[in-house]
């Protein structure tokens, strides 16, 4: 972004509510967008199979791929600090909390905090799982690691491996807690109002399906997220409700990854 002018729009009016933090304009809202998803597009389709070639072996497209996108996701993340160092001028957690949305879920219509709000996330979940039973379009073989943790060479290779196993974990982690949800919840959508009005969770639903550039097949089924996982933000104005939700993905990934290094 070229300056805080293209980024940013004038502040929201003040209400009885926790203020919103400054709106970003159409050109923020996509060029932040982009910033995460470019990256993401060029190291997955340019990057690793270029680093694949140079290692060769049954393994050598699975460790390139895991690694560019671990790369990727930790960009996610400086990117947001720096943004919000850029917007707030700290680090601290404070400030980084108020202004990611890392709060306990609250009603403004009836002025509840947490509590039994946090039952939100069973409907959340629910969708999720709905999504998992649905058709999806095919995805290449050797970019599904699903597909190479169950066959003889994902086995062999992860077998005792707890440095990559290390890695995949760091993956996980940036993917739905520090890189993937801190950004698209935490950061774009208490700043899309500004230009998506009451829509902004529904446009941050889009915005979130198409940054998967990277993996486009998954396009289609994202957009449901956009019921799981903005809507739920939005509405309790809390980044951890999407963090919880999309993070029960990493828990699974992760768990499925131990079994095969304690073969």
């Amino acid at each position: 972004m070229s300056s805080n002018h293209a980024l940013v729009s004038p502040a929201a009016p003040a209400s009885a509510e926790p203020p919103e933090p400054r709106q970003y304009s159409l050109r923020g809202v996509l060029g932040v967008w982009a910033a995460a998803a470019l990256p993401m597009a060029a190291l997955a389709w340019l990057v690793a199979p270029a680093l694949a070639a140079s290692w060769g072996g049954p393994t050598g497209f699975a460790k390139a791929l895991i690694l560019c996108l671990t790369a990727g996701l930790i960009w996610q993340f400086v990117l947001v600090l720096v943004l919000v160092h850029r917007e707030t001028g700290s680090l601290r957690w404070r400030s980084v909390a108020a202004a990611l949305w890392l709060r306990r879920p609250s009603d403004a219509a009836t002025g509840r905090v947490g509590g039994r709000l946090w039952w939100i996330l069973l409907p959340a979940l629910a969708v999720v799982g709905v999504e998992q039973l649905l058709p999806s379009l095919p995805m290449p073989g050797d970019r599904d690691l699903g597909a190479f943790l169950s066959s003889d060479a994902g086995q062999q290779f992860f077998a005792g491996n707890w440095v990559w196993f290390a890695v995949v974990v760091v993956m996980a982690l940036f993917n739905t807690v520090l890189g993937e949800e801190l950004l698209f919840r935490g950061l774009l959508l208490p700043r899309m109002r500004g230009v998506f009005g009451r829509a902004d969770w529904l446009a941050n639903g889009v915005l979130f399906a198409f940054y998967h550039l990277h993996m486009p097949w998954v396009i289609p089924m994202a957009l449901l997220d956009s019921l799981a996982l903005a809507y739920p933000s939005r509405r309790y104005r809390s980044a951890w409700l999407g963090i919880i939700v999309h993070s029960v993905q990493s828990v699974l990934i992760v768990a499925a990854t131990l079994v095969l290094v304690l073969r």
